[in-house]
């Protein structure tokens, strides 16, 4: 008997696809059954081998040694995914085994997994591709019985594998090089610096902001006010006020315009993201995580699409999701929608995955036993559905503009005519109780009005202040990056922007961790060294519409319209050139990024200033022996740690009043002043002043 071997991305994934297939014996490391192996990949089984498995010499980080280009390129397994590999390795050259399945995650990434261990285990059998957009048993098995070729995948191949290369050659050397230049681990990445890059920028226009003071004088008649337009001094307000109080205003101009809101799209990864942070605080990684989770749970599908709309043969589908989730949703209870779904059909804008919608396998679990976070989640995803097929929002605008001592003033109203959409959103926010700080429109609503009319009116000054750019939060930077660029490439450039809705959310991890940003609330603030970096690196590192520029070309390989050879030339030589520019940097850059020492106070031996080392506080005169230890005996033997604070009491007055200090005789704890008794000698003394 032969049987059809099947790669999954990870094991609860392999788990789905035995259960549908047939294949329920469990065996080490894979399923078996109905003439199927499923088995699986723990994310990345194959990687780049480091640069020191090409050279030894590349185990330490010099400038000589700079550029490493990898000719022909290496592969390793690392050792904790040595076991799972040799499995698949053995299945994959199983005699009995006549066809392979690549059902890896059906992306550029999944595609590079498979590929890297098919080729790993010297494997030459045919490859078919299993290409689903959602985990549930009907999506799977339709997806088996129109498995495609896997060379149709080529080019999403050679895409994926131009992606990681060019990040390992440019992360590699341009983390090597300016980390050597100004002597601390300095992480680069190809899309990670420009992302820095842009906090940085924002950093700046916030700092240079100076705030300005400004006016605007309102009239009053009743339950009516109209404002004038902005005054830049309060003289000219105040003379304004004074001339309207007790005057009469006419009615000169009343314009009405009907107008209406279209319903939103639904969902990529992308501004799902922006959402779950803005209403609910979710960070990109979470909110990703928790949909991956709600994914492999059958309930959502496939979450790392860039496209808004779904494909012409899901209209049917759509309906009846529709209708079920009118049903299911708490908010949705007594709702007259009739959907529109031809709104939300669109297969010219579908590329790899259509947009992010629950399943009809939520529709038969509903919420039980999701946690609060997936709930959260799976209640956004059905709104927007609904929203997207609901009615659009219809309003009337009413401008009235008043003349009152010679000046104009300003009305403005809206009356809602159709909620359409926007009533959904309202009953979803209402019931999620989100966290976001949503800016609810105020209805203002104008009595009834007609030209020529006039008020006698009172008036009043109000005083303003311009305001800062705000500071990034994962919403607006995720849009930003999306953006990044777009201004500079061709209009019909299919992917504008920094990184791929897949690969976003990780990149802002890194730079968290990495210390190079840091969050505050929902901001995204860059510290000092985030600073640091993003200045002292090329603009051919930090440019948004250079890396954006990238990862349009990398789409063009994708679709068979790019030579990746001739990506990975350009990308060889700007390495080549970046090392050759940054030969060696002045001798007062070199300190940049040393971390900055903290003064305790003064030497009361030579008068210089004090540090705080990790253990010790010590004299900055290397000539001075003058250093107080941590670990200091005195106050071990009193239990007592030896704070800045005490040490900085000790320089300034010779002695620290201190609590809690341990006797040994007593077994009790005392307070008592510290005295600081320096002999001159290589070790500090230090007495008890007992308190009487």
């Amino acid at each position: 008997m032969s049987f059809q071997l099947v790669i999954a991305e990870k094991p609860s994934v392999a788990r789905s696809i035995a259960t549908v297939i047939g294949a329920g014996e469990k065996q080490n490391g894979y399923w078996q059954g109905g003439g199927y192996l499923v088995s699986w990949c723990i994310g990345h089984l194959v990687s780049f081998a480091e640069a020191g498995q090409y050279d030894e010499k590349y185990c330490k980080w010099r400038y000589e040694d700079l550029p490493i280009l990898p000719q022909p390129w290496q592969f390793i397994v690392p050792d904790e995914k040595k076991q799972q590999f040799e499995i698949v390795r053995a299945l994959l050259n199983r005699s009995d085994v006549d066809s392979v399945t690549a059902a890896t995650d059906a992306g550029r990434e999944g595609e590079l997994i498979f590929r890297f261990v098919y080729q790993m285990a010297s494997c030459t059998k045919p490859v078919k591709r299993l290409w689903v957009s959602s985990m549930e048993d009907a999506a799977i098995r339709e997806g088996f019985a129109n498995l495609r070729p896997d060379s149709d995948y080529d080019a999403l191949y050679q895409s994926a594998l131009c992606r990681a290369k060019a990040d390992w050659l440019v992360g590699i050397n341009a983390t090597r090089l300016f980390s050597v230049l100004y002597h601390k681990t300095l992480t680069v990445g190809r899309v990670q610096t420009p992302t820095l890059k842009m906090l940085v920028d924002r950093d700046a226009k916030i700092l240079r902001f100076q705030k300005e003071k400004y006016y605007t004088v309102g009239i009053h008649s009743g339950s009516l006010k109209a404002d004038s337009g902005c005054i830049a001094d309060a003289e000219t307000a105040n003379s304004l006020k004074e001339k309207c109080t007790g005057a009469n205003a006419v009615c000169t101009s009343i314009r009405r315009e009907k107008k209406a809101e279209q319903p939103p799209k639904l969902y990529d990864l992308t501004t799902l993201q922006r959402e779950a942070n803005r209403l609910f605080g979710f960070t990109a990684k979470q909110t990703l995580d928790y949909a991956q989770q709600l994914y492999e749970k059958k309930l959502l599908t496939y979450p790392r699409t860039d496209s808004q709309y779904l494909t012409e043969d899901m209209g049917q589908t759509a309906q009846y999701l529709v209708s079920d989730l009118m049903g299911l949703l708490p908010f949705a209870q007594g709702l007259d929608l009739t959907p529109e779904v031809g709104r939300i059909l669109n297969s010219k804008k579908v590329s790899d995955h259509h947009a992010i919608i629950p399943t009809a396998e939520f529709v038969k679990q509903g919420f039980t036993g999701l946690a609060e976070s997936e709930y959260k989640l799976m209640n956004l995803v059905c709104s927007k559905l609904l929203c997207a097929v609901a009615a659009p929002h219809e309003y009337e605008t009413v401008t009235a503009v008043f003349s009152c001592a010679g000046n104009e003033f300003t009305a403005k109203g809206k009356t809602v005519l159709v909620p359409g959409w926007k009533e959904i959103d309202q009953r979803f926010r209402s019931t999620m109780k989100a966290d976001g700080e949503e800016e609810t429109e105020a209805m203002n609503t104008l009595p009834e009005l007609v030209e020529g009319q006039t008020f006698s009116v009172t008036a009043d000054i109000l005083e303003h202040f311009t305001s800062p750019p705000k500071a990034y939060t994962e919403d607006t930077l995720l849009s930003a990056m999306e953006r990044a660029g777009a201004e500079d490439m061709p209009e019909n450039a299919e992917r504008k922007g920094l990184g791929t809705p897949a690969t976003r959310a990780a990149i802002l991890e890194k730079l968290v961790q990495m210390g190079f940003v840091q969050r505050k609330g929902k901001q995204l603030v860059p510290t000092k060294d985030g600073i640091n970096l993003a200045v002292v690196l090329p603009e051919s590192l930090t440019s948004p519409a250079l890396t954006a520029e990238w990862e349009n070309r990398l789409t063009e390989i994708a679709k068979g319209n790019a030579d990746p050879d001739e990506f990975m030339a350009e990308i060889e030589a700007q390495v080549r050139q970046l090392v050759r520019a940054y030969s060696c940097i002045s001798a007062d850059k070199q300190n940049l990024f040393q971390s900055e020492r903290v003064i305790i106070g003064k030497c009361p031996r030579c008068g210089e200033n004090v540090y705080e080392g990790k253990k010790n506080f010590y004299c900055g005169n290397r000539g001075c022996q003058f250093v107080m230890w941590k670990n200091d005996r005195f106050f071990e033997q009193r239990k007592k740690a030896f704070t800045p604070k005490i040490a900085a009491a000790l320089l300034k007055n010779g002695k620290a009043k201190v609590k809690g200090l341990y006797s040994e005789k007593t077994g009790k704890t005392y307070d008592a002043t510290v005295l600081l008794a320096d002999t001159g000698g290589k070790y500090v003394n230090y007495r008890v002043e007992r308190k009487e």
